[in-house]
């Protein structure tokens, strides 16, 4: 590798660290050992090709352009979590893997707000997942709280969106959304 790819490598994945909070690398390595999978399975389950899974992995590639990818890993960092505090077992780790795998970004959504009004125009409930999809592909939930907890003094409302719409629950944030329409 010549001077010129490693200043491009070496600029990806600092770029994924201010999107993604961390080099995909790290990432995705750290999916693979916790939810014990190998490189071409994290591959399927997030609906990536292996070449494509590896340059992002490598920082030939820095971005993930399909926002459904970026649900899917969100996903997947979630169950890696619950795995990690015994709060989901294996089995059914590798069944929701597969609900995952299935999954189509906006497509996850289901009950109320699935459907488009007549109108044509997004539902609440898709919505609010766009811009919890937006916030949590720059930032973890972790870092999400922390710039939070610094906004909290002197910008309380501005703290509480980052808190519901960057780490809440999605019917919490329909209920925030909802609550600030005039």
């Amino acid at each position: 590798m010549d001077a010129a790819q490693q200043e491009a490598t070496a600029r990806a994945r600092e770029l994924q660290r201010s999107w993604y909070g961390e080099p995909l690398g790290a990432l995705f390595r750290r999916l693979i050992d916790d939810l014990g999978l190998n490189q071409a399975r994290l591959a399927a389950v997030l609906g990536l090709s292996a070449p494509m899974l590896s340059q992002l992995m490598s920082g030939q590639r820095a971005k993930i352009g399909n926002p459904a990818v970026v649900q899917r890993v969100q996903a997947l960092q979630e169950l890696s979590g619950q795995v990690a505090d015994g709060s989901v077992s294996a089995g059914e780790a590798t069944d929701r893997m597969e609900e995952i795998k299935k999954s189509q970004g906006g497509s996850v959504l289901t009950g109320t707000g699935q459907t488009t009004s007549t109108g044509g125009a997004p539902t609440v409930r898709r919505v609010v997942r766009e811009i919890q999809s937006l916030l949590r592909s720059v930032a973890a939930a972790g870092d999400i709280i922390d710039a939070a907890d610094a906004l909290a003094p002197t910008h309380p409302e501005l703290a509480e969106f980052l808190r519901v719409y960057g780490a809440g629950r999605t019917a919490d944030a329909v209920a925030h959304y909802e609550g600030h329409q005039s």
